[in-house]
C-alpha cells in the first residue's frame, strides 16, 4: 500500500490511522470483564486472583510507560506504535491460549504495549494536529472507548455464535490489531518522512505541580474507569441480570463514553478554563457508578447513561490536559509519559480493591466506599489541573 503525497491526504489518513490505533487499545479490558466469570468458574479463580488479572494490564500501563519517550527519541514516533501493535497482537492472542500463565503472560505483553501507545498518541496530536487539538483528542479518545464498546457488546455473542469458549473471546481482537499492523506499516517504515522526527528529552517536569495535578486526575479517574471495565459486568451479573443483557449495559454505558469523548473537548475549548467541567464530569461518573452498584435494576439503564457521559468526559479532560498545559509536542510527551506511569500505578489499585473487598464482604456492597472516594480525588484534582497555565519545563536540545 502507498500513501499519498499530498500534505492534507497525507493528514487525513494520519488522523484515521491514529484513530485506528486508538480503537484496539481497549477491547483488552472489555473482552476480559465480560467473560471474567466464566474465566473465574473455568480455572478455578478467587475474587482477588480475578482482581489480579484485571488489574495487571492496568499495572504494565504505568510500568511500560517511561519506555515510550525513549523509544520516541531513539527509533520515532510511528515506528514504535508498530512494533507495539505487533506486540500487541501477540499478547492478544496468547490471552487466548489455555491456561492461567498464557493469560498472565499475554495480558503483560498487551499491557505493556498499550502502556507504549497511549503515551505517543497526545505528543502526535500535539505535533501533527496542534491546530486542532481539542478536535482531534476529542476523535482519538472517542475511538479509545469505542473499541472497548464493541468488545463489551460483541464478544459474549461472538463466543456464543461460534459455540467456543472464553479463550476464542479473548483471542479473537488480535486480528483488528494485526490488519492495523498492516496498514500502519508503510507510513511507520517509510524513509525519509518527516514524520518520524525524533523526541527530544525534557527537564524539569516532576518539580511543576501543575504537571502532578494532571498526573493525579489521570490516575483517579483511571481507576473509576478501570473498575467499570473490569467489574461493572460481573457486579450487574451477581445483582441478578444475564450475561448477555450486563454486555449491552457495559456496553451503552461506553458508547455514551464515545459520545461524550467527541463533545466534551469541543465544550472545554471553548471554556475560559476546565475546573468546573472537570468537577461536575466527576460528579456524574461517581453517581452513576454508585447507581448501578445498589439502585433499583429498574433504574440501571438511566445509570449506565450517566456514568458513560461522566466517565468519557472525563478521559477525555484527562487527555486534554496532557495536550492543553504542554508548550510543545516534547514536554506533551514527557507529560504524558509521567501522567500514565504514575497515574495507571495508581489506577491498578482500583480494580484490585474491588476484587479483595468482594472476597472479603462476599458482595461488591462495599465497593461503594471505594467508588465514592476516587471520585472526591478526580474532583478535587481536576479542579487543580483545570486552571488556564502551562507546565513549567526546559527542552533539552544538546
Amino acid at each position: 500500500m502507498m500513501w499519498p503525497t499530498s500534505s492534507r491526504s497525507r493528514a487525513i489518513l494520519l488522523g484515521a490511522s491514529l484513530m485506528l490505533i486508538a480503537f484496539n487499545l481497549r477491547p483488552l479490558f472489555a473482552s476480559l470483564s465480560i467473560l471474567l466469570p466464566e474465566i473465574s468458574a473455568d480455572l478455578h479463580m478467587s475474587g482477588a486472583m480475578a482482581g489480579y488479572l484485571t488489574t495487571l494490564p492496568v499495572l504494565c500501563m504505568g510500568i511500560f510507560a517511561p519506555a515510550a519517550p525513549f523509544l520516541g527519541q531513539r527509533i520515532g514516533a510511528e515506528r514504535t506504535l508498530l512494533i507495539i501493535l505487533v506486540l500487541l497482537t501477540i499478547g492478544t492472542a496468547l490471552r487466548g491460549s489455555d491456561g492461567m500463565a498464557m493469560l498472565f503472560f499475554g495480558s503483560i505483553i498487551a499491557g505493556g504495549s498499550i502502556a507504549v501507545g497511549n503515551v505517543l498518541l497526545p505528543s502526535l496530536v500535539k505535533r501533527d494536529f496542534s491546530g486542532q487539538a481539542s478536535l482531534m483528542t476529542g476523535l482519538y479518545t472517542m475511538s479509545l472507548c469505542g473499541g472497548a464498546a464493541v468488545a463489551a457488546a460483541a464478544t459474549l455473542p461472538l463466543m456464543h455464535t461460534f459455540d467456543a469458549s472464553w479463550t476464542l473471546g479473548l483471542a479473537m481482537w488480535a486480528i483488528p490489531a494485526a490488519l492495523v499492523a498492516l496498514l500502519w506499516a508503510p507510513l511507520s517504515l517509510g524513509s525519509g518522512s518527516t514524520l518520524t522526527r525524533k523526541m527530544l528529552p525534557v527537564r524539569g517536569l516532576r518539580r511543576d505541580p501543575l504537571a502532578w495535578n494532571v498526573t493525579f486526575f489521570m490516575g483517579v479517574q483511571s481507576a473509576l474507569a478501570y473498575c467499570v471495565l473490569g467489574w461493572l459486568a460481573p457486579i450487574l451479573r451477581e445483582r441478578g441480570i444475564s450475561g448477555t443483557e450486563a454486555g449491552i449495559i457495559v456496553s451503552v454505558s461506553i458508547i455514551l463514553q464515545v459520545v461524550a469523548c467527541l463533545l466534551v473537548p469541543i465544550i472545554a475549548s471553548h471554556c475560559k478554563d476546565q475546573r468546573a467541567l472537570s468537577v461536575t464530569l466527576s460528579a456524574l461518573a461517581t453517581l452513576g457508578l454508585l447507581g448501578l452498584l445498589a439502585a433499583p435494576l429498574w433504574s440501571v439503564w438511566f445509570w449506565a447513561v450517566v456514568q458513560g457521559i461522566g466517565q468519557g468526559g472525563l478521559f477525555s479532560v484527562a487527555m486534554m490536559f496532557i495536550v492543553l498545559r504542554s508548550p510543545d509536542s516534547h514536554v506533551a510527551a514527557q507529560l504524558s509519559s509521567m501522567a500514565q506511569t504514575t497515574g495507571y500505578i495508581l489506577a491498578a489499585g482500583g480494580p484490585l480493591l474491588i476484587g479483595i473487598l468482594h472476597d472479603w464482604s462476599g458482595s461488591f456492597s462495599i465497593a461503594a466506599w471505594v467508588f465514592a472516594g476516587l471520585g472526591l480525588l478526580t474532583a478535587y484534582n481536576g479542579w487543580r489541573a483545570g486552571r488556564n497555565q502551562l507546565v513549567k519545563a526546559q527542552v533539552m536540545t544538546k
